[in-house]
């Protein structure tokens, strides 16, 4: 399973000429990679590679797009966010599975996250956190994103937040 991480730094790994990389959701299995060589273009034949290079090493299963990665702006997509220490070594990890996901997770909080159910027609994987006190809107925002960051590309998360007197 990639994340947009792994799959950024294994973008540049393999085309160490591409400076500006940037891989985005679009949703329901869908992946579009933005990038830019030293000459902050983007060739034909370069999007060709990296889109054979995606559907091979990536994700097989998702549909991804390249563009330029000037296209970020125009897409309206968000700037990629720095992520804590843990979030950002569990996300490069290639083996992160559910439970790796729910343990780094639940380093986050007072409370803890469960698994709920996947969605696999809009590619939503849904969990439910539990904590004692009211999560304030930026910390739900906050573990969206983290939480994002550790799911496979392609899929996102929503999480459903209640209140547990335990």
């Amino acid at each position: 399973m990639r994340t947009r991480l792994l799959s950024e730094q294994l973008i540049r790994t393999r085309f160490p000429h591409i400076l500006y990389c940037r891989v985005h959701t679009n949703g329901r299995h869908k992946a579009t990679i933005y990038a830019w060589n030293e000459d902050l273009q983007l060739t034909e034949t370069e999007m060709r590679k990296l889109k054979q290079f995606a559907s091979d090493y990536l994700n097989p299963s998702l549909c991804f797009q390249v563009k330029a990665y000037h296209m970020v702006q125009e897409d309206n997509v968000p700037q990629a966010k720095e992520l804590p220490d843990p979030f950002r070594t569990a996300a490069l990890k290639g083996n992160l599975d559910q439970e790796a996901i729910i343990d780094t997770m639940n380093t986050f909080a007072d409370g803890h996250i469960r698994f709920n159910d996947y969605d696999p027609e809009q590619a939503v994987v849904h969990f439910d956190y539990y904590g004692l006190s009211r999560v304030q809107p930026d910390d739900q925002t906050r573990m969206t994103e983290y939480l994002n960051e550790l799911l496979p590309i392609g899929s996102l998360c929503e999480i459903a937040f209640h209140l547990t007197s335990e």
